[in-house]
């Protein structure tokens, strides 16, 4: 893996949900529930294979139109925010091995925080049952903040600007596609961590592929933290 920025990194902005805590599965599976209550079946496998990241809103619409439904996104919302909650109860985990790195992290001087499409209180919601939310506690920035979701650079520039970091010594960590073109569009140091190797990822040279929690803490060692604090 390359780094194409030679500044130190100061800052780790993480994407919630896929990255942090192994939300995906559970995510898809309320889908499912979602549309099956309004008589709708959707294949799990499909739901997954289509994902790509975005707004709530837009992955619904986009589901409906796949499946020739048509079902108010005012009642869909609702139900899978709903249902997400519940799963999330029962079975969320955080990704295997995110303490490690988190640890590392704050071992090597790095700040780290949460940029996500979802709503803080989701995101608070999450970390708190995977035991993460104390690494984050009160930088949490959400999309909904700035009325702007990945792909759109906002939410990133405004999680920088809030942890006081200049863009280039940040490096932002993200599952899916959408994630890391808003990560190219915020000219971030960006890293597509997802464990799939069927899933590609996009060329850009600010882009590294990890596959694993190795790859991350390997990348970071070849990265220097920053000396001023």
């Amino acid at each position: 893996m390359s780094n194409t920025f030679d500044a130190p990194i100061s800052c780790a902005i993480f994407d919630c949900d896929g990255t942090l805590v192994d939300s995906e599965k559970l995510s898809h599976q309320a889908l499912v529930e979602t549309f099956s209550t309004f008589g709708v079946r959707i294949d799990l496998q499909e739901s997954l294979d289509h994902f790509e990241g975005g707004k709530l809103t837009a992955v619904l619409q986009q589901t409906c139109e796949r499946n020739g439904a048509n079902i108010p996104i005012d009642q869909l919302e609702p139900r899978f925010r709903q249902l997400c909650h519940q799963y999330f109860d029962a079975w969320l985990q955080p990704i295997v091995g995110i303490e490690t790195l988190l640890q590392t992290l704050n071992q090597q001087g790095i700040d780290v925080c949460v940029a996500s499409n979802g709503p803080v209180e989701k995101m608070e919601h999450a970390l708190r049952l995977t035991k993460l939310l104390p690494y984050f506690e009160h930088r949490l920035f959400s999309a909904f903040d700035t009325n702007s979701w990945k792909p759109a650079p906002d939410v990133l520039h405004y999680a920088a600007m809030n942890m006081a970091c200049p863009t280039e010594q940040c490096v932002f960590i993200d599952d899916t596609n959408k994630g890391i073109q808003a990560g190219i569009n915020a000219q971030m140091r960006t890293v597509h961590f997802n464990s799939n190797p069927n899933v590609p990822t996009t060329e850009h040279p600010l882009v590294t592929r990890a596959f694993s929690i190795e790859d991350l803490l390997a990348f970071f060692q070849r990265s220097p933290a920053s000396l001023i604090r």
